[in-house]
């Protein structure tokens, strides 16, 4: 009996030492700090990105204060690596750009930062490294959040300018038929808003309202195109417009952005729809606004954006780094 009991109780002490190794396995995978890559050629804020095939493409914004690029390059995350590859047909910042069956759809944006958006439609395909223009937005629109559920991609707010109010239209467009779908309206008027897909839910957080720079907000709206209804969330710790925001193991990353003050800040909250809760993990090494994050082979993506120079509130800093984060 006695050797019985020894054998059950190193069983035991072996379980949970497993336990605990694997616990801290996951907390330091969990918790290792966002590490630079090799930076992006070409500096851009008020940008916008797309993975397609393991390779992430970023597309236009703005490379001075009133300065815009029509410019494409191409980070392979296997090789660390940039490629040059065929600019869009016209500069952009501020659009929304996504990815939709091997193809990257780019809708309206700004051809100077401090002018007004437009309706324009591109599509590159990485396969032939060419461009093609689609029929026109119905409305002129920028600082739009975008999502692709099923056969349909999703423009959410946005504004005209980016010191006009902003608008809730939420309309589907179908690329194969190029035909528009007004939906359920956005609960609140709202630009720079940040965009997330999980389990064929959208997930809208943040962003501001008339003249952007001025107030932020903590809201969280999650859309089910099934039942074409909003509904609320717990709102994020912190106040935020032009945030990044990634789906990684079934959590929604949202990093970086704009708070209440003009403050452009490097936290990372991370969101988990199961539970409706927010905790915080490792911020950025670089604070940004207006940049892309994105997600290939479990690795989220920081890059580009632009904070305020700290001489010169009037004068973007322009990010050129690269930061990886994840398992």
């Amino acid at each position: 009996m006695k050797k019985f009991d020894n054998k059950k109780i190193l069983f035991i002490n072996v379980v949970i030492l497993a336990g605990l190794l694997s616990t801290t396995l996951i907390s330091n995978a969990q918790n290792e700090p966002w590490t630079f890559k090799s930076p992006i050629p070409t500096p851009r804020g008020f940008t916008s990105g797309a993975v397609v095939d393991g390779k992430i493409y970023m597309i236009g914004g703005f490379i001075t204060d009133h300065s815009v690029t029509s410019s494409m390059e191409m980070y392979n995350p296997a090789t660390d690596s940039w490629t040059k590859m065929e600019p869009m047909p016209e500069r952009s910042c501020a659009h929304a750009t996504c990815a939709f069956q091997n193809k990257i759809y780019v809708f309206g944006g700004l051809t100077d930062p401090y002018g007004y958006a437009g309706k324009k439609i591109f599509v590159y395909n990485p396969q032939t490294n060419k461009w093609d223009q689609k029929a026109d937005i119905p409305f002129d629109i920028a600082f739009c959040g975008i999502a692709v559920v099923k056969d349909e991609i999703y423009l959410i707010g946005g504004s005209n300018n980016l010191f006009m109010h902003p608008t809730s239209r939420v309309m589907a467009y179908n690329p194969e038929t190029e035909k528009w779908t007004e939906k359920a309206s956005l609960p609140a008027e709202r630009a720079f808003i940040s965009v997330c897909v999980l389990d064929g839910k959208i997930y809208v957080f943040g962003g501001g309202d008339e003249n952007l720079v001025s107030f932020a907000y903590k809201n969280v709206f999650v859309y089910d195109p099934d039942t074409d209804s909003w509904a609320k969330r717990n709102e994020m710790p912190t106040s935020r417009m032009g945030a990044g925001a990634s789906e990684m193991n079934g959590k929604i990353y949202l990093v970086g952005g704009i708070t209440n003050g003009l403050q452009v800040i490097d936290k990372n909250s991370v969101y988990d729809p199961q539970v409706d809760t927010w905790m915080t993990e490792i911020p950025l090494q670089n604070r940004r606004q207006g940049y892309f994050l994105g997600k290939v082979n479990n690795k989220i993506y920081a890059i580009g954006g632009s904070y305020p120079d700290p001489q010169n509130t009037n004068i973007p800093i322009i990010v050129s780094t690269v930061e990886v984060y994840g398992l």
